[in-house]
């Protein structure tokens, strides 16, 4: 599933190709994604508008038109976000198309199909961090994500920290790859119970979080199978993976073999030497 760096990078190469364009069509497959495509809604609220805006809540793309009617859409698990001509033949997996003024499209392709689209009014995007946000946690690199905060969330909680860090309420936006790598550069076991960590510790792994997300932006993100950007290329922060997908393999700090085991359901990377629980 693409995480914030991933859904970061498809935003920042849409943002020059949808800006002061005009939505002029949608198409659709007629197929659902997670839920029912809002495509009469969307013909209805969307053609004819300018897009203003084009931004990143979470794991979420957000694009805003001139009367402020938003349009929100999350990738799922297989879903990718790219800019072609009209003429481009339509792919099996395309589902929704968003036709604009200058010949391009934007296209959504989900091969498993558990992306998501939804619109907002006026009114409901003035208030999205209420009416659509209200049970997301802030974004790593906003100043409300302090070690009081995580602290604050963490007391008396006795699960693993790295389950914390994946709770889309506690923080928004780290998934398994970027709790994985993280903890690993903080020296924090996954397993440890996160009402065990101290302020000092919150304040560390808070800058790691940050310095790990800004780099895999740099790098494009992360394509462990099909993430693209919406160029079509993939990512490559991949090859400066410490502990994720490494299993057997030799920490690159220690020379221990880096270990697997499974937290909450998610595989979990670490070396037993540099993350003493």
């Amino acid at each position: 599933m693409p995480e914030l760096p991933e859904v970061e990078v498809i935003c920042l190469g849409l943002r020059p190709h949808l800006t002061g364009r005009i939505i002029t069509a949608i198409q659709c497959s007629g197929k659902d994604l997670r839920h029912p495509v809002p495509h009469n809604l969307m013909n209805e609220m969307l053609c004819g508008q300018t897009i203003r805006a084009v931004a990143r809540r979470a794991k979420y793309l957000l694009i805003e038109t001139e009367d402020q009617t938003l349009l929100i859409i999350h990738l799922g698990m297989t879903g990718n976000l790219g800019i072609f001509p009209h003429a481009t033949p339509v792919k099996i997996h395309d589902h929704v198309r968003w036709q604009l003024d200058n010949g391009l499209e934007l296209r959504l392709n989900d091969t498993r199909r558990f992306g998501a689209v939804w619109l907002l009014n006026p009114e409901q995007t003035e208030n999205m961090e209420t009416v659509f946000f209200g049970n997301t946690g802030p974004e790593p690199f906003s100043k409300t994500c302090t070690p009081v905060h995580f602290m604050a969330l963490a007391r008396a909680r006795k699960q693993p920290v790295k389950t914390f860090l994946m709770d889309s309420r506690t923080v928004a936006g780290i998934g398994n790859i970027y709790a994985n790598e993280a903890l690993f550069a903080a020296g924090i076991h996954p397993c440890r119970e996160v009402c065990t960590l101290q302020e000092d510790e919150w304040q560390r792994l808070i800058q790691l979080i940050r310095q790990i997300l800004t780099q895999a932006i740099a790098c494009g993100g992360s394509t462990i199978s099909d993430f693209i950007n919406a160029s079509g290329e993939s990512g490559y922060f991949q090859v400066n993976f410490q502990v994720y997908g490494r299993k057997g393999q030799p920490c690159l700090q220690c020379g221990i073999a880096i270990e697997k085991i499974q937290i909450s359901g998610r595989a979990s990377y670490f070396c037993p030497n540099c993350q003493k629980i």
